[in-house]
């Protein structure tokens, strides 16, 4: 092989290696200077600076305003009572929305989708997840509390919605996952089944209570 082609291969594999070269020192290198994109897609694009002047609106501001009524995530703190249940670090013992035949029967499908698998359709902690931990005896277990039982008829409407937002003991936070208005809905209902399951005769209208007896 005549040596210029010996010369010339090995000038092209110089070559060759240049590219990688770049790439590697660019890798290892800092600069102030955004990278180059052979595709800019969105990695790269132009912005404002704070205070910066933009003539797309008629005000000249970059910066826009907040819409009025905008509440920032996890601000909603207007209301003390409804957002956590209590007034002044105290629990509140009234549901802080009004109690409509569409509130329970809205809270009795929330109930039946986030609680009724645990504490079960009427409340006394005998859930499908319940009686099948029962059954594994793992040990691991915390059984459900009824809602019928005096220590939980007693808790405020204040404690039971803390207990859906934040959870307790083995119970997860559901807070995440139902919004503020299902939580009082639930609060609601679970009033609902207490009073259903300790109802007494006075609280049944005087015109039909013979017909019970």
């Amino acid at each position: 092989m005549p040596r210029w082609v010996v010369l010339a291969l090995v000038l092209l594999a110089a070559l060759g290696l240049v590219p990688f070269a770049c790439v590697a020192a660019a890798r290892g290198s800092l600069s102030p200077r955004p990278r180059i994109q052979l595709f800019r897609d969105m990695g790269n694009q132009g912005r404002f600076k704070s205070q910066q002047r933009n003539p797309l609106f008629a005000d000249g501001r970059a910066a826009r305003l907040p819409v009025p009524g905008t509440v920032a995530r996890d601000r909603l703190d207007e209301d003390e009572a409804l957002t956590t249940g209590k007034t002044d670090g105290k629990w509140i013992a009234a549901i802080p929305v009004p109690v409509t035949e569409s509130l329970l029967g809205r809270g009795q499908e929330r109930f039946g989708i986030y609680c009724a698998p645990c504490h079960g359709l009427a409340g006394y902690g005998d859930g499908i997840v319940a009686k099948r931990a029962d059954r594994l005896q793992e040990g691991t277990w915390v059984p459900p509390l009824s809602f019928h039982a005096d220590a939980v008829r007693a808790r405020t409407a204040g404690e039971i919605f803390d207990t859906i937002s934040h959870g307790i003991r083995t119970m997860p936070a559901y807070g995440p996952q139902i919004p503020v208005g299902d939580r009082w809905a639930i609060v609601g209902y679970v009033r609902a089944l207490q009073r259903s399951q300790n109802a007494r005769i006075e609280d049944v209208p005087q015109d039909v209570r013979s017909g019970l007896r």
